[in-house]
């Protein structure tokens, strides 16, 4: 019987924008188990030009070291394709501060946080970004932006991590010796705006409840050798691996992996949070249990062996 373990991660992520409530916010998760998993926060605003602040709050610590300009990868047209879908024209850095693209008949400005800056503080267990809109006015042209930026996904990191102590050794050598087919399944839970999954400090701010995003979208990227309960997906495709080649993080297995998108909005969800339930799997076949399998069968027949001299030797003795 195959072993069986189940890893869970609940993240409740917070954004709020002053001015403005019928802004679109996109989460795309680079999952990558053997190694750093990623996720890129998107906010797409409508009507910047009454917006004042944007609030982020991260449910994991970040560094600024960490939080990684995403608009200074778009710096060409094959790259817009493979992000939005469609065909672009890109203005890169028009200025200090800001791309302009042109797209399905309007033109939208990306924001350089790298160039206008941020600031970013801990709160309790995560971390709040800020991006002062008011100050990149002078930069936009349009009366909608894009703003991008990567950070590494740590609460996911911790669900791929096996960990390493005496009873998870023991627990491990059991399984390798029980079966040599191993069943892990990943929950991972995305709440938006959620209350009950932010931390005080951060219900407690005016501009959190007043705020009515219009929609949300959650992309996952993953290696194909993973299975997704895709039940409630929009959208599956394949990877452009020549396209997200130098827009992906440097150390995602691209070849291999599907893409798998939802969405949610308000029209489905009156509420002010957005709620995505996403579950992977995956069997594989232990090479470290047929390692142990051998070793016990050489064991055995070693074991034998000796029994059966011994036995020989007895009998030559009568």
């Amino acid at each position: 019987m195959a072993s069986k373990q189940r890893r869970f991660a609940d993240d409740g992520w917070g954004v709020w924008i002053e001015g403005d409530d019928t802004s679109t916010v996109y989460l795309n998760e680079w999952i990558n188990p053997q190694g750093k998993t990623y996720v890129d926060f998107g906010i797409h605003i409508r009507g910047v030009r009454e917006t004042k602040n944007l609030f982020v709050y991260i449910p994991f610590y970040v560094t600024e070291a960490e939080v990684e300009d995403l608009s200074l990868k778009l710096d060409n047209e094959g790259i817009l394709c493979a992000v939005f879908s469609t065909t672009c024209w890109l203005d890169y850095k028009k200025n200090d501060c800001a791309s302009e693209i042109a797209y399905n008949g309007k033109t939208v400005d990306i924001l350089h946080i790298s160039g206008v800056g941020f600031t970013l503080q801990p709160v309790d267990e995560g971390s709040l970004i800020q991006i002062s809109l008011e100050k990149a006015q002078e930069y936009l042209d349009n009366d909608e932006i894009y703003i991008l930026f990567r950070v590494p996904h740590k609460s996911l990191d911790a669900v791929f991590s096996r960990g390493k102590s005496p009873m998870k050794f023991f627990a491990h050598l059991k399984n390798l010796v029980t079966s040599p087919v191993v069943s892990v399944k990943y929950g991972y839970s995305v709440r938006i705006n959620e209350a009950r999954m932010l931390p005080e400090k951060i219900r407690k701010m005016g501009g959190f409840y007043r705020q009515k995003l219009k929609k949300a979208v959650v992309t996952m990227a993953v290696d194909e050798s993973y299975d997704i309960n895709d039940s409630n997906c929009y959208r599956v495709r394949r990877l452009e691996d020549n396209l997200y080649k130098t827009y992906a993080p440097n150390d995602f297995p691209r070849e291999s992996a599907i893409i798998y998108q939802w969405n949610q909005t308000r029209e489905r969800n009156l509420k002010r949070q957005f709620n995505f339930y996403i579950e992977t799997s995956r069997q594989t076949v232990s090479c470290a249990s047929l390692i142990v399998y051998t070793i016990i069968l050489l064991a055995i027949g070693a074991a034998g062996n000796g029994l059966w001299t011994l036995i020989q030797y007895l009998v030559s003795l009568l």
